[in-house]
């Protein structure tokens, strides 16, 4: 390979980020350099030359976003963050991948300033991007002062994902004309070259879904900043730019294969790719004062500076909407509660939730959800609202289709975009079609809401194909997940005031298709904000306690009236959310469950998980059959006679 000295700053700029890279990679004896030496061209004229951000305020709001949708490559993110001066030191590249760093092997969001979310399951970056950019087009469209991109580097992995089909295809009938995806076009998987297992033409399959397609030589900087422009102007079209680079370029023994994509290099590789990249080889982590001064020229702080006097104009211009402006930028909530209705009648808690939910969203200015085309199903819809489409950028209901993953991968990313709450339903089932999206939710802190109906062998008919048995107890065991199963329509009030009023984590709402009984007393302050609460005591120092979720609440109230009629004392406890109640004091979670009182589990779903809380438990741990809910609940062992049997037994043992 010819040696490829510097001819001119942008290349010593360029070549900077790869020494950089391989050297971390190297001293941690782990990652993936070839990436970072493939698309450091496309990357750096993206950042140096187009993108609107600054490294002083990581989190303006009118940045555009960068997704590392490729997270293996996550040295080329860290390498550009410290050149650009984000808080990631030198230090810090040093010590990739090592305990306690903000240089992790995958991006993640939560402590590294400029990474946007966390990245590494691939197909996530670029689904998630497709929520940033419908953020963007519903905030610039309501409120005139908001203008960026939204960009992500994927690689032939996302492309081959379902997800990213599922995003890719909601993003082109939108149009969202200002998402831009650069697409690392290398032909290099870990097992070797694509041609095993992809011979798409990518560029006319997304071209076919609506796209504006370019292919460019993605190692000449010039080409990436015209097709960058080229994208821009496409305004009613997302952009794939299909950019062809070489995996592990300027490396003389592994440049073009597969052995460059997750191992260092090597000392000796590393040596010789140095010379032909014409950086000194004596030099770990090389950084010229020519190149650090043309990245730290980037002028960041004029653009934000810039943002916010055109904000001040707007607000001065349009004094109707400043406030609505400044809750956005803000992200400030307050809740009116006295607007919620207050329930007397049996209320399936899917139609109670559609009601509350209507009643608080004009009170959150940029509310946006929508349905896996279960809209009148789930009741995720806005009555005030209209819908979004790609000539009514201002709608907040969002009609996803049956793309249940990219669904939730977009709801993660309005969420994480700022200025907006999004709400994604579809019927429990189904959770499993979008637990990565869920579970990454979760490692990122981020508030989104899930919103799951049919919650159990209570939707009936349809059968076992339809009816989730493990579907809510897998959801607990995701960390950071608040999973609530309301008892009523007033629980159900309070998991939204939970979900709206949430800052780090998201919220999993499980409703009913059959109606429920109203059990537990009205208020904004309700007892089910603790997660577990007493709502029935026994007439004496209790013998056993029955505690349930959901529709189970019903029935452990019943059961509770047979055991007391048998001199049994029994107390119901309200459970509807492990995640808050293990939140509570050890003496407040004493106070409820105490370990000296027999307990029994009521839930319609597996009893795996139970003996945590319980020692004898009414569940079900096989699949449901087709028949009348009602049916099925006698069948399955949901009877307060079976009740009754179950906690004698415990009793007596």
């Amino acid at each position: 390979m010819p040696t490829l000295a510097p001819t001119d700053l942008d290349t010593l700029c360029v070549n900077v980020i790869r020494g950089l890279s391989m050297d971390a990679v190297q001293k941690a004896n782990s990652g993936h350099p070839g990436l970072p030496l493939g698309a450091a061209p496309m990357a750096y004229e993206l950042w140096r030359h187009h993108m609107r951000h600054n490294p002083a305020n990581p989190k303006w709001m009118n940045r555009d976003r960068f997704i590392l949708s490729a997270g293996h490559g996550s040295m080329l993110l860290y390498s550009l963050l410290h050149l650009f001066g984000y808080g990631v030191s030198l230090d810090d590249i040093k010590n990739f991948r090592q305990w306690g760093s903000i240089t992790p092997g995958h991006p993640e969001n939560i402590e590294t300033p400029g990474v946007e979310m966390a990245t590494g399951p691939l197909g996530q970056g670029v689904a998630t991007s497709v929520g940033m950019a419908i953020a963007e087009s519903y905030l610039s469209a309501k409120f005139e002062v908001f203008d960026h991109y939204t960009y992500a580097l994927c690689s032939d992995g996302d492309l081959m994902e379902g997800v990213a089909q599922e995003a890719a295809s909601l993003a082109g009938h939108l149009g969202l004309g200002k998402l831009i995806w650069l697409y690392d076009d290398n032909g290099i998987t870990i097992d070797g070259g694509t041609e095993l297992s992809f011979s798409d033409d990518t560029g006319a399959k997304f071209a076919a879904m609506g796209w504006h397609i370019q292919r460019i030589d993605g190692m000449d900087m010039a080409a990436v900043g015209t097709a960058i422009e080229n994208a821009q102007n496409a305004t009613d079209k997302p952009s794939l730019i299909l950019c062809k680079t070489i995996i592990g370029f300027g490396s003389p023994h592994k440049a073009g294969k597969s052995s460059s994509h997750g191992s260092p290099l090597g000392p000796d590789e590393i040596k010789l790719t140095k010379e032909a990249l014409g950086l000194p080889t004596d030099q770990e982590f090389y950084i010229p004062e020519s190149a650090l001064a043309e990245f730290k020229a980037f002028d960041g702080a004029t653009m934000e500076a810039e943002w916010n006097q055109q904000v001040a104009q707007y607000k001065a211009a349009h004094p109707d909407m400043a406030a609505e402006l400044d809750a956005v930028l803000s992200g400030d909530i307050m809740l009116d509660y006295s607007k919620v209705p207050q329930f007397t009648d049996p209320i399936a808690t899917r139609n109670a939730s559609h009601q509350v939910l209507n009643a608080l969203a004009d009170q959150i200015p940029a509310l946006l959800g929508g349905s896996a085309d279960l809209t009148d199903n789930v009741f995720t819809g806005q009555k005030a609202a209209t819908g979004y489409q790609k000539d009514n950028h201002l709608g907040r209901n969002i009609y996803y289709g049956v793309r249940e993953h990219a669904m939730m991968a977009a709801v993660n990313g309005i969420t994480l975009h700022g200025g907006c709450k999004a709400i994604g339903g579809t019927f429990l089932i189904f959770c499993d079609y979008c637990r990565p999206s869920i579970r990454l939710a979760a490692l990122m802190e981020t508030p989104s809401i899930f919103n799951f109906s049919h919650d159990s062998i209570g939707l009936g008919e349809d059968g076992p194909t339809h009816q989730p048995i493990e579907q809510i107890m897998s959801l607990r065991t995701i960390p950071n997940l608040n999973v609530i199963r309301p008892a009523d329509g007033h629980e159900l009030a309070a998991c939204w005031k939970v979900a709206f009023e949430s800052e780090k984590t998201p919220t999993v709402i499980v409703t009913s298709r059959q109606p429920l009984p109203i059990l537990s007393p009205f208020g904004a302050e309700h007892p089910a904000l603790k997660g577990a609460y007493i709502l029935r005591e026994a007439s004496s120092a209790p013998k056993v306690i029955l505690v349930a979720t959901g529709s189970e609440v019903a029935l452990a109230f019943d059961s509770a009236t047979a055991l007391e009629a048998e001199g049994i004392p029994t107390r119901v406890v309200s459970m509807p959310s492990w995640f808050l109640f293990e939140k509570q004091s050890a003496e407040y979670r004493k106070s409820i469950l105490p370990k000296s009182i027999p307990s029994v589990s009521l839930e319609a779903g597996t009893t795996l998980g139970w003996a945590k809380y319980a020692q004898a438990h009414v569940g079900i741990d096989h699949f449901g059959a087709s028949a009348p809910a009602k049916v099925l609940f006698e069948k399955f062992g949901f009877t307060v006679e079976n009740v009754l049997k179950t906690t004698k037994d415990l009793l007596e043992a």
